[in-house]
Formats: C-alpha cells, sequence, structure tokens
C-alpha cells in the first residue's frame, strides 16, 4: 500500500482518536447516555465541547483528504510531493485534535489551514503530474 493510502487510513483511525475524550466528558458529565448521546453532547461544555467539535471537524477533513489522495492515485500523478502532502495532513490533523483539546485557538487554526491546502494541493495535483513525476 502506498504511504498515501496509509495516511488516508491514518486519518479515519484519528476520527475515532478524536472521539475518545468526547466519551470520556459524557461519563464524567454522569455517565455515557446511549439512548441520546447526541443530545447529552449538545450539552457539553469546555473540554468536552471542543472535543466534540474536533471530533466533527475529523469527518470533515477526511472527505477532502481521501477525495485529494484519490484524485492522486486515478490520475497516476505520484512522486515525493503527493507523499509528503500526505505526511504533512496526517501530522496537521494530530496537532489540530491537540491545539483543539488545549484550547489554543489561532494554532488550531494555523494547523487547519496547513491542513486543508495539503488536501486541496493534492487535489489539484493532477494538473500538474508531468512535473512531479
Amino acid at each position: 500500500m502506498s504511504i498515501p493510502f496509509w495516511c488516508v487510513f491514518i486519518s479515519a483511525l484519528l476520527i475515532f482518536v478524536a472521539r475518545m475524550p468526547v466519551g470520556k466528558a459524557m461519563k464524567e458529565q454522569g455517565g455515557y447516555d446511549n439512548h441520546l448521546p447526541r443530545h447529552q453532547q449538545a450539552q457539553l461544555t469546555g473540554f468536552g465541547a471542543r472535543a466534540v467539535a474536533a471530533h466533527q471537524n475529523s469527518f470533515e477533513a477526511f472527505i477532502l483528504f481521501a477525495v485529494g489522495v484519490l484524485m492522486a492515485h486515478t490520475t497516476q500523478t505520484q512522486g515525493y510531493l503527493i507523499d509528503w502532502l500526505a505526511i504533512i495532513f496526517v501530522i496537521a490533523r494530530v496537532i489540530y485534535l491537540a491545539c483543539y483539546w488545549a484550547d489554543l485557538a489561532w494554532q488550531r487554526s494555523l494547523v487547519w489551514l496547513v491542513g486543508l491546502l495539503c488536501a486541496l494541493l493534492l487535489m489539484v495535483s493532477p494538473t500538474f503530474r508531468t512535473l512531479l513525476i
């Protein structure tokens, strides 16, 4: 499996890593309500609310990234730049989660932008395929 595909796999796992603190915050709020978990999540504040938002953003970012990797792959656009864009995206997402949980707002926005740029560059990479090979 290629490096970008491994990065898609890791990025998918990060969605569930981002979910772990949400469950912890819900338990601290009087127990995990498995009947109405989304209602309970909507009532979280502070760290719990940030953890929910980070989890939801992980889904949003994953879609763009996966599409970017697939666009590069299906057009046979490959090379070190594609690999590095995928790796940087995953690193940015890990840092993003840490910043969100720690309430580091401007730092979170900065690494979010780095991840977004990586995903968008992967999407347009077929345009520059001859330069990347």
